[in-house]
Parts: C-alpha cells; structure tokens; sequence
C-alpha cells in the first residue's frame, strides 16, 4: 500500500482510467449522485424552468463534488493510519494532490453557477458548501461537528426555492426540515465508524455521545423532519402524508430496537427513514416558497 505522497506522482502502471476511477471513488459518489438528484427533482416540482433546473443540478453536482473530495483528501493519512481499504487515496489508486487539485477545481466551478441562479441563491448555496468544507478541515473534531450538516442540508432546499422566480425566500418547514435531516445524517453517517474514529482521535458530536448514544439518538431529528414535512405545509397531508409519517415512525423504533444487537440495523433504518423524508419533501415541493 503506497502513501498518499508516493501515489501522486504515480508510475508508468498508473493509467488515466485508474486515475479517473480513482477520483470517482473519492468523491464519495453515492451522498453525491443522491443529493444531486434529490434537488434536480426538487427544482422540478418546485417549478423552475429546465435550463434553471439544469443550471440547479449543475451548481449542488459542483458543491458536493467539491466537498466529497476535499474530505478524502484531508482525511488521507488518517484513513491510512486506520487501515481503512476500500478508499481510492489509501488503496494507491489516485494520489492525494490530484485530489485536492479536483477540489479547488470543482469548488471554483461552483461559485458561478451558483450566483448565475440568481445573487441570493448563490450566496445561500455557497454558504451551505463553506460549512461543509469547515466540516472537513477543522469542526469534524469537535463538539460543533453537527452544525455544519445541518447549515448545509438547511442551505439546499432553500438554493432550489430562491432560484424560482422572483426568488421568493424558501418557506420555514423546508429550510428546519433540511437542517434536521443535515442532524440525522451526521449521526447515521458516523455511526458505523465511531469506534475507529476515536482510535484516531476523532471526537466529533457523535463520538462524545459514543455507539449507543448515538444510534438512540439517530432517529429522533429524522422522524421530526417527517412530522414537519407531513404536517408544516399549508393544507391537510392527506393519507400519503400520515402514512409516510406512520412509517418513519415505526421503522425509526425498530431500527432502534433491533440497533441493541446489530448496529447496521440502525444504520439501515434511518437510511430508509431519510427515503421516506426524500419523498414527503418531493410531495410537498410546489409549496416550498
């Protein structure tokens, strides 16, 4: 296993596919291509326009890209430290240089189009991707790691609704959803790792609460986001709403439940609660402003 140092100049076996393939993976391309087509759908049901749309996928793609990158390439020795395989940086795939190098570009590709959706979309979604990157470089250790998430997610949402026209101000129950599932992501996103974590001195919000502080607390912001998707926009939530409450309830506790004996359980539950949350929020998406 080459170092992060060794693997950035590479050799004649490195090819520019592996390297491709390498950034792609580093990227942390699931998070990416799902929160990018969450708000590509968003901007649809919300009503903006196709080149707007477009022009709004683009700007989030960017972000997170920016984000997913920055994040591999700090976390480098650290990973490395952990034996943590799997990881395009750690394996020798791509170098840690030419990561950071796909950061700063992605990064500086983001902040125009971000403002060309419009002068307070732009400085609301690039205040969301700021957070996210103080999230890598310094408060993922510390008490404040959840504030970034939950600035983030909460910046999301209200990027797709001030690119509307007019550029109305997104409404409250969208912009305090986002920032409670941005909450519910941090927890279930640490908690498979939170022992590893602390082996290397990581000590964010999650690993001070430890294992199963953590998987006790992981539900309560995500199911609190479906009350406030089902029951925060004007008019009744109608079966769908109640049913899609109903379930994130019951699925929540019994992730919670079966999380005593198999953590992945808990994992796996607020992922499928975040689903349900993804699709209340698409359901209600032409109120979002």
């Amino acid at each position: 296993m080459g170092t992060p140092e060794q693997s950035t100049t590479g050799g004649p076996a490195a090819s520019w596919v592996g390297r491709v393939t390498g950034l792609a993976g580093a990227c942390h391309p699931g998070p990416v291509v799902a929160v990018t087509a969450l708000m590509a759908a968003l901007a649809v049901t919300a009503g903006q326009g196709a080149a707007r749309g477009v022009l709004t996928a683009a700007s989030v793609l960017a972000g997170q890209l920016s984000v997913g990158w920055c994040n591999d390439a700090f976390d480098a020795r650290r990973d490395i430290a952990a034996g943590r395989r799997g990881k395009p940086v750690v394996d020798g795939t791509v170098g840690v240089t030419e990561v950071w190098v796909a950061a700063y570009a992605a990064l500086a590709l983001c902040v125009p189009l971000s403002f060309a959706c419009g002068l307070w979309a732009g400085a609301v979604h690039l205040t969301g991707v700021a957070a996210a990157w103080a999230y890598d470089l310094r408060l993922k250790a510390t008490a404040w790691s959840w504030v970034p998430y939950a600035v983030g997610f909460a910046a999301l949402p209200a990027f797709v609704a001030l690119g509307l026209p007019g550029q109305p101000w997104p409404a409250w129950w969208v912009v305090t959803a986002g920032a409670l599932l941005g909450v519910g992501a941090h927890l279930g996103d640490a908690l498979p790792d939170i022992r590893g974590d602390l082996a290397t001195g990581v000590r964010g919000w999650p690993h001070r609460l430890g294992p199963d502080g953590a998987r006790l607390l992981l539900p309560v912001p995500l199911v609190t986001a479906s009350a406030i998707l089902a029951l925060g926009p004007a008019g009744p939530p109608g079966r769908g709403g109640m049913a899609a409450l109903a379930a994130a309830g019951l699925v929540a506790v019994a992730g919670t439940v079966l999380g005593r004996r198999r953590e992945r359980a808990a994992f796996a539950a607020a992922v499928a609660v975040a689903a349900v949350d993804a699709a209340l929020l698409l359901l209600r998406g032409t109120g979002i402003a």
